[in-house]
């Protein structure tokens, strides 16, 4: 089920491959072994002609399972309703470099059946210490990409989940939630080797904050994201309502990103290729009538919360929680989805920093 994807990061020595919303923002032009710099402004942002009005839905974020905290602030472009925001101008190129017409969506997570030790997806740790971590108890770890990492102490340990199992390949990410405290911990090409820890980059958040990673910097997503709030994750698939935009990849993306991403990984610089960031929606006269309950939940969130760029990996392989709660017939529906059914949007509008995820409603 699960494949394995191109490099994280492109044009620099790559540690492990990821698979790993879109608003006006400044460009970054690529950095072939050196950091990316700071953006600059592109075509590949200009208004479409037709100008129609936001949705002013209230989006109903919940608390992680198991904690104190929402997947960031009601307020964030994760939770923007772009059901009526204009098409993209680039929205038939960017369909056609992702090979939309002859692809259907991939969820990468559900059952191994036996492939692998734990269900495919993306497993989130949560800790429950008392108050904030004490230093003794958070680690020390050694960053591939030290410089675009948030260099503090990291709470790992044995219990901590890896992507795929402490003895998988592939990306190896780790996600860990502080329950009380709603800081989030991200690292990809997790390991620990004897006593010490390592990763290819580590990011911190607040979930309670709207605040974005520097521009120019990478995450454990190769846009500079993080990966918590774009997981779609079987609780609130179960609950009847997803309120957020869903992570997922492409093979070949431009070197350039949108906000509210911070990071490119892209191999070419034709604006005709969608760049990290860029968002895409189901379209409203996709009809998903037929499709069971559980799926017209994931379907009507596509529709109007839409998926974002994340990562280059496969093309169309969206992202969710390593979880054995996951129906199979739900990932096996989920797996007939055309991605023709999409549209990339003009997000512009959304945004009102460019150093700050809140988006416009």
């Amino acid at each position: 089920m699960k494949e394995m994807n191109a490099s994280h990061l492109i044009g620099v020595p790559v540690i492990s491959a990821a698979v790993s919303a879109c608003l006006l923002v400044a460009f970054v032009p690529a950095a072939n072994a050196t950091p990316t710099p700071k953006s600059t402004v592109s075509d590949q942002h200009l208004a479409h002609s037709e100008s129609r009005s936001l949705q002013p839905s209230k989006p109903r974020s919940r608390k992680l399972p198991g904690t104190r905290c929402r997947a960031f602030p009601k307020s964030s472009a994760w939770h923007a309703d772009i059901s009526g925001l204009p098409t993209h101008v680039r929205s038939a190129q960017w369909l056609a470099s992702s090979g939309a017409s002859d692809t259907d969506l991939h969820p990468d997570f559900g059952p191994s059946y036996g492939a692998q030790s734990v269900p495919y997806g993306i497993p989130i740790t949560i800790v429950k210490a008392k108050n904030k971590f004490k230093v003794k108890r958070k680690k020390k770890v050694r960053f591939g990409y030290a410089d675009e990492s948030d260099r503090v102490r990291y709470p790992l340990n044995r219990r901590t989940k890896i992507e795929g199992g402490w003895n998988a390949g592939g990306d190896r990410h780790a996600i860990v939630v502080h329950a009380k405290s709603c800081k989030l911990y991200e690292t990809w090409n997790t390991r620990r080797i004897g006593k010490r820890w390592t990763a290819g980059s580590g990011a911190v958040w607040s979930l309670k904050s709207n605040k974005l990673r520097p521009a120019g910097w990478t995450s454990a997503d190769a846009a500079g994201l993080p990966i918590l709030p774009g997981l779609l994750r079987w609780d609130e698939v179960k609950r009847g309502y997803v309120d957020h935009a869903i992570r997922f990849t492409v093979s070949a993306s431009q070197k350039n990103y949108l906000w509210p991403a911070r990071h490119q990984a892209g191999s070419t610089s034709s604006p005709g290729v969608a760049p990290m960031g860029a968002r895409f929606r189901l379209k409203q006269s996709f009809d998903i009538s037929g499709y069971s309950t559980h799926a017209k939940v994931v379907l009507s969130a596509m529709k109007r919360h839409g998926m974002v760029v994340a990562d280059n990996g496969s093309d169309w392989f969206f992202q969710g929680t390593s979880d054995s709660r996951w129906p199979a017939q739900l990932i096996s529906e989920l797996k007939g989805i055309p991605a023709a059914g999409f549209e990339a949007v003009d997000t512009s509008t959304l945004q009102i920093s460019p150093n700050s995820g809140r988006a416009n409603r």
